[in-house]
């Protein structure tokens, strides 16, 4: 079941939802580990597997969603997902 309202989305997520906020979670502990791992870790297969799952999202998907998605704006997406989207700031394309 997902409850969405106009500003919010709440973390009741589908499985394929799931996997993206899997997924964006990995990017970032990767890009964190970046800074002090050697070698440093390969991060394409992770972009990879982000890109091929969100072409899988539904047309119902929320607009904000498909977005950041899009625009490669995976922290807003992390956000989004967690319900958290009301700590994302104002894009330079003028959206959240």
């Amino acid at each position: 079941m997902e409850i969405r309202t106009r500003n919010w989305y709440h973390t009741v997520m589908t499985d394929l939802e799931r996997n993206i906020h899997s997924a964006l979670v990995e990017l970032e502990t990767g890009v964190a580990a970046m800074r002090t791992a050697s070698p440093k870790p390969n991060l394409m297969p992770i972009f990879t597997r982000i890109e091929e799952l969100a072409q899988q999202l539904p047309s119902s998907t929320p607009r904000d969603l498909l977005h950041y998605l899009q625009k490669k704006s995976y922290q807003k997406a992390r956000l989004f997902l967690e319900g958290r989207n009301k700590e994302n700031k104002l894009g330079s394309c003028g959206h959240v």
